[in-house]
């Protein structure tokens, strides 16, 4: 457990099942009975598959580790008897673990679309499971872990109280959970720079990042220090790492026109200029203009507040920040360009959410259409012509 850093409330939870394996008699003296499992769920790479390994070595118990694909195949009734063989074995070396990743796998609801007639296999797996858990033979001291990061697709039978008994939602770190990883990882690095000081700056340039994003920061800044043949990882190399993993790679060599140049400075100028003086835009970091990655000219870094609510004011004021670019280039030019589309998609998404998901216009009123990427794929749209008229 002292490798994992950042998620204290989850490790707490993981740790108590270590005690349960260790220690049954301690939580059975008051006639408890130990959880049947635990489903770890989050965004990915934000330590699922860290955690369980951890509780596998801080155990001291036999851990069976398995993926939710390797039940299904195409022969059929392959899934349910190799259910029924982890769990034979699992009870043999009890007590012990067992690690399903990715549960979605077999786990999704039952009746929900699947092959039409014949034997469905992944329902005869989910069933078999379902039984295994918490069926009539009573199975004692072994402890199911699963792993996903999509919990709302799960049978809702799967998730009841006596076979997943505990849901530990594993989210994406905070400054300070950053902070713990980011010492975690920068210990194999070669860098003559306070580590202590060195984390704290490099938590507060990475808002939204999860621990694998923390990790190949760290990495790819050693990369960069070893291309440019340096004794150490400095600074500038973490720094040119962190633009590396939001924007993309530089591509000094593009031949860009004067004139291009020229049209992408100010656009790139307008968002920023637009935001500084914007009382709720996010504060501006810095502002490139060497092409990144896939169709950036240019690109301007913000650090946004972490903070899990908007108001419609803030929202407002993004939008402006981001419609500087274009303003820009029709006061200056007179003319506008295509660069700018990337930042229309945010705009009308920005929009349309404040409408239909938010209910932030008065002529709409306070209703909630759900989101706006979930209604796209649907065929029916839950509001009549006349409401989408006016949205």
């Amino acid at each position: 457990f002292k490798d994992v850093a950042g998620m204290d409330e989850a490790k707490q939870e993981i740790m108590e099942f270590v005690k349960f394996l260790k220690d049954p008699g301690y939580f059975e003296r008051l006639g408890a009975k130990i959880p049947k499992g635990a489903v770890l769920s989050g965004p990915p790479g934000t330590g699922k598959t860290l955690l369980a390994k951890a509780t596998a070595g801080e155990a001291g118990v036999p851990f069976l580790s398995v993926s939710g694909s390797e039940f299904v195949e195409m022969f059929v009734g392959v899934g349910s008897s190799r259910v029924r063989d982890l769990f034979a074995n699992a009870k043999k070396n009890a007590p012990c673990i067992i690690f399903i990743d990715e549960i979605d796998a077999i786990g999704k609801a039952r009746g929900k679309g699947g092959q039409f007639g014949g034997n469905d296999e992944r329902e005869s797996t989910l069933n078999q499971l379902l039984v295994e858990m918490d069926g009539f033979s009573a199975r004692e001291h072994v402890v199911v872990l699963a792993g996903t990061n999509r919990p709302d697709v799960l049978d809702p039978a799967l998730l009841r109280p006596g076979r997943f008994d505990r849901h530990i939602a594993i989210d994406l770190p905070d400054i300070k959970g950053r902070v713990d990883i980011f010492k975690v990882h920068l210990e194999v690095i070669k860098t003559d720079e306070n580590k202590e000081e060195i984390a704290k700056r490099l938590a507060a340039l990475t808002p939204g990042f999860s621990g694998a994003d923390v990790a190949n920061v760290c990495n790819e800044a050693a990369l960069i220090g070893a291309r440019y043949e340096a004794k150490t990882v400095v600074l500038a190399h973490f720094e040119a790492a962190i633009e590396r993993v939001i924007a993309g790679l530089e591509k000094k060599s593009r031949v860009l026109s004067p004139e291009e140049k020229n049209i992408v400075a100010h656009h790139e100028a307008g968002h920023a200029v637009a935001g500084w003086f914007l009382e709720h835009a996010h504060p501006l970091l810095k502002v490139s203009i060497i092409p990144r990655g896939a169709g950036a000219l240019g690109y301007a870094q913000y650090l946004p507040k972490e903070k899990y609510l908007q108001s419609t004011a803030e929202m407002l004021d993004m939008m402006c920040m981001t419609l500087g670019g274009r303003v820009s280039e029709q006061i200056f030019f007179n003319s506008i360009t295509t660069g700018a589309q990337d930042d229309l998609q945010k705009v009308t998404k920005s929009a349309y959410a404040q409408v239909a998901t938010y209910g932030m216009t008065k002529a709409l009123g306070n209703v909630s259409f759900g989101r706006v990427d979930q209604q796209e794929q649907s065929f029916q749209k839950p509001y009549s012509e006349t409401t989408a008229e006016m949205m």
